[in-house]
């Protein structure tokens, strides 16, 4: 199973800020045993929502630098509502702090009803492939042809400077 959480994205300033939606569709996979008589979207797939959302931010910033994105560190979470099939949860992420290869972040869901459903604060650090001789290489360069196609299908050609559009 490969989840992709994010569906769009509505609005980027590399550097700053990313917002972006998520769906929640009676017919994820993870939802027939999370809970079967009362679906919910798992917190620890909420949290991946967000860290998505800071991942294709990071992206942005970075023009592609990084083809690998890896959550680093939380350094808190808190949850608030449930999220229920058919509910939207909008995604909004902020970018606190660069070092190098790794970033801060700051990010929250909020569900359609303006409910807060996760807030948190977390690190992601990125790196490439290369380093690992000729395959690292070919990885990297496929990864990256990856990113650039899915953000093109999560904004619909949103213009951003600094996203590789």
């Amino acid at each position: 199973m490969r989840f992709h959480l994010i569906d769009r994205i509505d609005a980027c300033e590399p550097g700053r800020a990313l917002r972006a939606t998520k769906l929640l569709a009676l017919g994820e996979e993870y939802l027939a045993d999370h809970f079967p008589k009362c679906p919910v979207m798992p917190g620890v797939l909420m949290l991946q929502a967000v860290v998505e959302a800071a991942s294709w931010l990071w992206r942005a910033t970075t023009d592609y630098r990084h083809p690998v994105v890896v959550l680093r560190e939380v350094k808190s979470v808190k949850y608030g509502t449930f999220m229920l099939p058919g509910r939207r949860m909008d995604v909004s992420v902020e970018l606190t702090k660069q070092d190098g290869d790794t970033a801060v972040f700051r990010g929250k869901g909020t569900s359609d009803a303006g409910q807060q459903t996760v807030a948190t604060q977390f690190v992601l650090r990125g790196y490439g492939l290369a380093a690992r001789g000729p395959a690292g290489v070919a990885a990297d360069a496929k990864l990256l042809e990856h990113w650039k196609a899915r953000w093109v299908l999560l904004t619909g050609g949103l213009r951003s400077t600094g996203s590789g559009t």
